[in-house]
């Protein structure tokens, strides 16, 4: 097994085991994941270990997902190859979303941070905010604290303080020695003042204290501001995937 593929599947499975799909389909080495309509990540075609033919995968997904009033997303990692992105060209798919997949190694020592609190569970302060912060709605709140009450591996809730008031949210997962960090976001009025990445140095010292000894994390690739914040936290870039979403009326 080619030591990069394998690495990468390693990084996908761990991502897909921290946000976790409210239901799940396997076929041929591809994973269909339902959640609803809340993020393309949880709710879009992913490879696995592909096997058998292509255009039978993207049959089953145009039959599931329509019956679930869902658009028809699939999302390409290297782990998908080459044919599958070119058919869907073909078809009329639409490429959205470049996404750079990082990662990072972790010294020894990495100092924990008085004014980031971290709980085992989100309450619902943590809840509240974390969901308005990242714009998700009233209709879909019902949704995604049934997926982060889904989560079942060692999981870290942060909230960063500035002058008393709660600024800043984010979540990170540990599995097999590594951490994936997940929607680090800064409540709008609280930017540019270094709290990301205070966020981001505490959410790697509570990985480190689990015996993670790397790091992961997704961020679109036009979003130079994240992409700077994570370089700096010594990220690099590890392998790319894209989503190609199925235009209504084909």
């Amino acid at each position: 097994m080619d030591d990069g593929i394998a690495a990468v599947r390693g990084i996908e499975e761990r991502a897909f085991n921290a946000w976790p799909a409210l239901a799940s389909v396997q076929c041929d080495g591809w994973l269909f994941r339902f959640s609803q309509g809340l993020t393309k990540r949880a709710n879009s075609v992913n490879a696995l270990q592909p096997a058998g033919l292509f255009r039978d995968t993207l049959g089953l997904a145009e039959d599931l997902y329509p019956r679930r009033r869902l658009p028809v997303i699939f999302r390409l990692s290297p782990l998908a190859g080459d044919e599958p992105d070119d058919i869907l060209h073909r078809v009329g798919y639409r490429r959205i979303d470049e996404t750079l997949v990082m990662t990072a190694s972790l010294g020894d020592r990495i100092p924990a941070d008085p004014e980031v609190a971290i709980t085992e569970f989100p309450d619902p302060s943590w809840s509240e905010g974390f969901a308005a912060a990242n714009g998700i709605s009233a209709a879909m709140r019902d949704i995604h604290d049934r997926m982060l009450g889904s989560i079942l591996l060692p999981t870290a809730f942060a909230t960063v303080f500035d002058g008393g008031r709660a600024a800043g949210y984010g979540l990170a997962v540990a599995e097999r020695g590594m951490v994936g960090l997940f929607d680090i976001v800064t409540v709008p009025e609280f930017r540019r003042r270094g709290l990301a990445r205070r966020m981001v140095g505490a959410l790697l010292a509570w990985g480190r204290a689990r015996n993670a000894d790397g790091a992961y994390l997704q961020v679109v690739a036009s979003n130079e501001r994240a992409l700077n914040l994570y370089e700096s936290a010594g990220f690099r870039e590890a392998y790319r995937y894209h989503y190609r979403i199925r235009p209504a009326g084909i």
